[in-house]
């Protein structure tokens, strides 16, 4: 954060796009300013390639001159139905609006839209730090206007909306995830006032489509600190609505004296974990929902205690309903994530025991493409409190990693799938796809894998043979 007085900004604002802008508005008589995140980010040192430009009059009009002035060296689109317009002009984007005042109805969050002053538009904005404004116009370039204190609120750290935040949040319900991501990534604090109307105003969340909010929630797992932002959502009760399985995880139970530990805190941890070592947003969902299942899979048993049997397989089970919901992608990343889910209990069952190269070579087989990524997830997944538990499970993942890497080495991957394939057994056999059919596949790749038999045909094909006299194929 740098202070900026109006003569330093006419001096970052000092480059050929803007003093264009500023000319094309200046032959049209009409005022300009460069608004919003722009303008933030230039006192938060953060760089920024999207320029919002607001006119007071015609902003298509103001575009459409920068154009010509431009000539071909330059791009515009036109939306004439939202009354806004876009130049792209080298490696910059930017956008033009017209000042306009809103009004929306209880139901939508379309507003209604009439042309209006820079202080209405101003007061529209969602909070004071995006409600900045610089002027372009020439007789007045570079200075700021600020009527809500957007910058002391930037030195200060704050999220707060310019008018009242009911009204705000009310009006247009995506500005309280808008409100937790700009608190996520700019690790900044959302004012009181503002925090309590999140909470009265959250079941408004509800007329937001999935899409909108699929958007703000990737933008908070990209943060480096994506906790923050869901225990924002979870304080403010947004997340009971959006996440309602995540919410489920925040139940301890004691029985007998015995306790588990809060699985909800647990992955918001490994989340974090995660994101100290990749920018992969699905990994960082797979993170997210990893431990998804436990809350229906959790069972008291006398002898152990607390248990979760089986809640990776659960867990996978519930990812696509939960990527279905969301709007998020049901392709190969919904699948990915599935994977993730579904595995992230076996490299640490392996840690756990004795690290055997079958069920290295299995896991590998199982995870294909994906194995790093695995590994880095269960790396995350330790979060215990003892030190000496943590170090074991860290020094045997080591091995684990050991032996994938020299398993890849020696090309074991090419040689997981047995060179006899499902079609070859039924002509052996005369069968059709069957379960008996399956039977003899997983003989063959079982023994492969546990390296009982070489990946070879004349062996292959005497196992088989076994296998179906046992089975009384022949």
């Amino acid at each position: 954060m740098r202070d900026i007085s109006d003569a330093q900004l006419a001096k970052l604002l000092d480059k050929d796009i803007f003093h264009h802008i500023s000319d094309s508005a200046d032959k049209l008589g009409l005022e300009c300013y460069v608004v919003g995140g722009y303008v933030r980010d230039l006192f938060l040192e953060r760089p920024s390639n999207d320029i919002d430009v607001v006119v007071v009059g015609s902003g298509i009009q103001v575009a459409s001159e920068l154009k010509a002035m431009l000539g071909k060296r330059a791009h515009l689109s036109v939306f004439r139905n939202f009354g806004t317009a876009q130049v792209k002009y080298k490696n910059t984007e930017v956008e033009f609006v017209g000042a306009r005042k809103e009004s929306y109805s209880h139901d939508s969050r379309k507003p209604i839209v009439e042309d209006g002053t820079l202080e209405d538009d101003q007061n529209r904005r969602d909070f004071t730090i995006n409600a900045l404004a610089v002027c372009l116009n020439k007789d007045h370039f570079g200075e700021l206007v600020d009527p809500f204190g957007g910058v002391d609120d930037l030195w200060d750290g704050i999220i707060r909306t310019p008018l009242d935040p009911d009204v705000t949040f009310s009006d247009d319900p995506l500005r309280m995830l808008r409100c937790v991501r700009f608190a996520t990534q700019l690790n900044f604090f959302i004012e009181d006032e503002t925090f309590e109307a999140l909470e009265r105003n959250a079941e408004r969340i509800k007329i937001i489509s999935g899409e909108r909010i699929e958007e703000e929630l990737n933008k908070i797992m990209m943060t480096p600190t994506p906790s923050k932002g869901f225990i924002e959502l979870y304080r403010c009760g947004l997340l009971q609505l959006i996440l309602p399985e995540l919410v489920a995880l925040d139940v301890v139970e004691t029985k007998n004296g015995r306790a588990h530990k809060n699985n909800f805190y647990h992955t918001l941890e490994v989340l974090d974990n995660i994101c100290k070592h990749t920018d992969n947003l699905w990994l960082r969902w797979a993170a997210l929902l990893h431990d998804i299942g436990k809350a229906k899979c959790k069972r008291w048993d006398p002898a152990v205690g607390w248990t979760f049997h089986n809640h990776n397989f659960v867990g996978a089970k519930m990812v696509p309903g939960i990527f279905r919901r969301l709007k998020l992608p049901m392709d190969s990343k919904m699948k990915y994530v599935q994977k993730q889910v579904d595995l992230h209990m076996r490299p640490i069952v392996i840690a756990d025991e004795e690290v055997t190269d079958s069920a290295v070579r299995r896991l590998m087989n199982d995870a294909g493409d994906d194995i790093d990524d695995l590994m880095t997830l269960c790396e995350a997944d330790i979060t215990s409190k003892n030190a000496i538990r943590k170090q074991h499970f860290l020094d045997n993942f080591r091995t684990v990693r050991e032996k994938l890497k020299d398993l890849k080495e020696r090309d074991y991957k090419r040689l997981l799938q047995p060179c006899v394939d499902g079609n070859e057994i039924m002509e052996m056999f005369n069968l059709q796809p069957s379960r008996e059919v399956g039977v003899l596949k997983h003989t063959l790749k079982d023994a492969v894998l546990d390296n009982k038999v070489a990946n070879e045909r004349e062996p292959l094909l005497n196992l088989l043979r076994d296998k179906a006299k046992e089975m009384g194929l022949i």
